[in-house]
């Protein structure tokens, strides 16, 4: 998991689809934490992609270095229970003016189950992460 997250991290912004209706919908993300094994990405639950994510878990993250290589990771989203992880992501990417009691919004955080990541260069073929 260690070198997904290092991938994300070197890219900074990394695109998650999702699936509406039938209709693909993509989104830029830049928050990601890496623990107990996992690599955990977060997203209000507030917003849209929070009820695609729970009516349609499979998902695909996308990202590209500055070298070529991109990352293609794909799964099924599995959310989180225990609320340490929202608390360590919101603290970690600066959220806290997002996410808090007063505003009322909550982060729910989820990993890949059932996955694959691939390394992809540009010309060359993709090497297995996973």
């Amino acid at each position: 998991m260690s070198r997904i997250s290092d991938f994300l991290t070197e890219a900074g912004v990394f695109f998650l689809a999702t699936v509406d209706n039938g209709q693909p919908k993509l989104r830029p993300l830049g928050a990601h934490i890496e623990a107990d094994g996992k690599v955990m990405f977060g997203v209000g639950e507030f917003k849209d992609v929070y009820k695609q994510l729970r009516a349609e878990p499979r998902v695909e993250i996308a990202a590209c270095k500055s070298n070529g290589h991109w990352l293609r990771y794909t799964g099924k989203a599995v959310f989180e229970d225990d609320p340490k992880y929202a608390q360590q992501m919101i603290s970690s990417a600066h959220l806290e003016e997002i996410y808090n009691e007063k505003t009322g919004n909550k982060l729910a955080v989820f990993h890949l189950e059932d996955a694959t990541a691939v390394d992809i260069a540009v010309m060359g073929k993709g090497e297995s992460l996973l």
